[in-house]
C-alpha cells in the first residue's frame, strides 16, 4: 500500500516543497514514467511522482500511477500553492472536492467536477495538530496563518487525497522555513527516515465532520487542535444551499443541502471504514431554522452532534 506524494512543474510552491523533501530525506533516483517521473523513497511505503500539469487537472493520476507501477495507492498528498484574494500569508491543509457546486456534474473553475467530492487523507487531523504545534515552534506564525481550508476544487480522485500548502504569494512559496516545515513533517509523518509512520487509519475511532463556518473554518480548527478525533470533511456555508423550499414529497438527494451533507459523510465513510461519523456544526453561522433541519435530518439518519466543548474534553 503505498502513499502517492504528487509534486506539479506548473506550481512554484509544489516544486519548493518537493525538493526541501528530497533533501530531507533519502530517494532513489528519479525514473520517467509515461505520466511522469518516480521517485521511491528508500525507508518507507511512499513514491514522489512529478507531473508536466497543474495537479488540480490530474484526474485519475493515482489509478494511472498504479497501472504504471504495478502497485496500490492507499492516499494521495499533494504539494501545493496556496492562493488568496488578501495574499494573507498562510500554512494551510484540506480535502479536495465540490461539495454543493453547481450545475451539478459540471467541470470545476479549479478542476474536479461540480458534486463530487474526494475521500479526505486519514493524516488530516494528524498532520494539522503536527504543522500547528512544529509551527509555532519555529515561530512560524509570526509571519503565517496556520489554518485549514474548507473542503474545495480538483482533481477527481478515488483514493483519499489531502493537499498540503504554501501561499499566499510567490515570495511565501520560496520562503525556506516553510518548505523546510513541510519536509520536515512529511519526512516525520510518512516515516521516510526510519519507516515508522504516523496517522494511519487503523479500523476503528471517532471521526469529525465539520458543517458550516467560512473558507478557513476558524470554530472547526479550534476543535481539531484541541481534540483527539480524526477528520473528514469540512463542509463551508456556501457549499450548502437551503434555497429550495421542504416539501415532504422530495426524496433527501433532491433536496441541495441535504445531498451535499449525505456526499460528505459518505465520502468521509470511505477513507475511515469502521468509524463513528459524527458532526461538529458552526453553530453560530446558520440561521436557527436551518440549524434545526440540519440536526433533525442528522437525527433521521443516525448521525450525531457534539458541541466542541464537549470534543475537547475527550
Amino acid at each position: 500500500m503505498v502513499t502517492l506524494v504528487l509534486c506539479s512543474l506548473s506550481d512554484e510552491a509544489s516544486v519548493n516543497i518537493r525538493d526541501k523533501l528530497q533533501q530531507f530525506s533519502d530517494w532513489s533516483p528519479e525514473e520517467s514514467f509515461g505520466h511522469g517521473g518516480v521517485s521511491i523513497s528508500v525507508n518507507s511505503d511512499v513514491h514522489l511522482l512529478t507531473i508536466q500539469k497543474i495537479h488540480v487537472n490530474a484526474d485519475s493520476i493515482d489509478k494511472i500511477h498504479e497501472r504504471e507501477l504495478d502497485c496500490t495507492v492507499d492516499e494521495v498528498l499533494v504539494l501545493s500553492r496556496h492562493v488568496s484574494s488578501t495574499d494573507t500569508p498562510a500554512i494551510t491543509l484540506h480535502a479536495i472536492g465540490l461539495p454543493g457546486a453547481s450545475p451539478e456534474g459540471g467541470p470545476g473553475r479549479s478542476g474536479g467536477v461540480n458534486g463530487v467530492l474526494v475521500p479526505p487523507s486519514p493524516r488530516f487531523a494528524t498532520i494539522f495538530r503536527e504543522m500547528v504545534i512544529e509551527a509555532r515552534k519555529r515561530k512560524l506564525d509570526d509571519h503565517f496563518d496556520l489554518t485549514m481550508e474548507a473542503t474545495h476544487h480538483g482533481p477527481v480522485l478515488e483514493t483519499p487525497t489531502l493537499y498540503l500548502e504554501i501561499g499566499s504569494t510567490e515570495m511565501d512559496w520560496s520562503r525556506e522555513d516553510a518548505l523546510e516545515l513541510w519536509a520536515h513533517l512529511l519526512s516525520k509523518v510518512l516515516g521516510l527516515e526510519d519507516g515508522s509512520q504516523k496517522g494511519k487509519w487503523m479500523g476503528s475511532g471517532d471521526v469529525m465532520i465539520g458543517l458550516g463556518g467560512g473558507h478557513y473554518a476558524p470554530r472547526h480548527k479550534a476543535v481539531v487542535e484541541k481534540g483527539n478525533m480524526w477528520l473528514g470533511h469540512i463542509i463551508a456555508n456556501y457549499s450548502l444551499d437551503f434555497s429550495m423550499s421542504e416539501s415532504s414529497s422530495l426524496n433527501a438527494l433532491d433536496v441541495p443541502w441535504k445531498k451535499t451533507i449525505i456526499d460528505a459523510i459518505e465520502s468521509t465513510e470511505a477513507a475511515f471504514p469502521g468509524g463513528e461519523i459524527f458532526v461538529h456544526l458552526d453553530r453560530k453561522s446558520f440561521k436557527g431554522w436551518q440549524r434545526r433541519e440540519i440536526e433533525n435530518f442528522l437525527s433521521q439518519n443516525e448521525i450525531s452532534i457534539r458541541r466542541g466543548k464537549d470534543i475537547m474534553q475527550e
